[in-house]
């Protein structure tokens, strides 16, 4: 009997990897990952809906749950997490040396509903005293002009939005000081020796990052993976063959990471951190379950629906496909 051809678009992953090399292999899927940048994902799959299963922002992808046709359906799968304050650059030359400087300020970021952008405002206004609607804010291509928001928006007065002109980047205006600071996942190409005067906010960011799981315990989604909710609704079958497919992947790399005879990356001193970030976060600190990030997205979805983006948070039955809350037991 045949397999059911889907296509995958997800980045290359070490999380992944086992999926994209087909060492793992979906039951009953005969699976085309697809790697490919997480912009091109994101718009492809945003615009068109180009795959059948895809990694989405997970900011996205909550928005998407406000149109009446509700065009995915997630699984927990996190593909990408990762701390936000490293992702505040500012031009010193605009007089900002501490958070509360920020207020009233310029800030830039490449789309207002982005995952990274909606966690680093979240932050900034509840652990430092930034308030989201006393900054203006500018979207566009961080390095390449003419990006615009992939969802449309509908932002209150309160809340200033424009983008950038066609012709500009992110990054030069941050160099030109025509803007005072980025929000950006990633590093700017301005943020260089030849530009001593672009910084990150919190040059020690390890350490505030780290006190920041210490106190909150959430180590922030970016990424989930979504199933196009008309594939879904011809085979939900497919949802725990995915779902079992993804965490045997990740499982791999839990395996790799104890491995203490070789190297199995070139970080000289892997062991010992990933030591500390057991001790702190726990065996299982990249969880892919509900239970454990539920908190990690109700802390998001707060962050969206203060920040105008979401009307009112979602249960985690309407995030998830049903599927995915139990499983059989011998």
């Amino acid at each position: 009997m045949s397999k059911l051809q889907l296509t995958l678009a997800c980045w290359n992953y070490d999380r992944t990897r086992a999926l994209m090399d087909g060492s793992i292999v979906p039951e009953g899927i005969d699976l085309n990952y697809l790697s490919l940048p997480v912009e091109e994902i994101f718009f492809r799959t945003l615009a068109n809906q180009e795959f059948d299963i895809a990694e989405l922002s997970l900011s996205s992808y909550l928005l998407s749950l406000q149109k009446p046709e509700k065009p995915f359906i997630a699984i927990p799968v996190f593909p990408s997490c990762a701390f936000r304050h490293s992702g505040i650059f500012i031009n010193t030359n605009s007089g900002i040396r501490e958070p509360k400087d920020l207020i009233g300020k310029r800030i830039g970021t490449p789309e207002y509903q982005m995952t990274a952008a909606v966690w680093i405002r979240g932050i900034l206004q509840d652990d430092f005293g930034v308030p989201l609607d006393q900054l203006n804010y500018f979207t566009g291509g961080a390095e390449q002009p003419g990006r615009s928001e992939k969802i449309k928006l509908q932002l209150p007065d309160n809340i200033k939005v424009q983008p950038i002109e066609q012709h500009q980047t992110l990054s030069q205006m941050l160099k030109d000081g025509e803007i005072d600071a980025l929000y950006t996942a990633r590093t700017p190409s301005c943020f260089n020796a030849s530009n001593p005067h672009i910084q990150r906010l919190f040059p020690n960011y390890g350490e505030v990052e780290r006190a920041y799981y210490q106190q909150s315990k959430i180590f922030p989604i970016m990424h989930v993976i979504v199933i196009k909710r008309s594939v879904y609704e011809a085979n939900p079958w497919i949802t725990m063959s995915l779902y079992k497919a993804f965490l045997a992947s990740q499982k791999l790399v839990y395996q790799d990471m104890k491995e203490t005879v070789v190297l199995k990356t070139m970080f000289p001193w892997m062991n010992y951190y990933l030591d500390q970030v057991r001790s702190e976060m726990g065996e299982d600190y990249w969880p892919w379950n509900i239970a454990g990030t539920k908190h990690n997205i109700e802390t998001l979805m707060r962050y969206s629906c203060e920040q105008a983006l979401l009307k009112q948070p979602f249960t985690m039955e309407e995030i998830f496909a049903k599927e995915t809350f139990s499983g059989f037991k011998i």
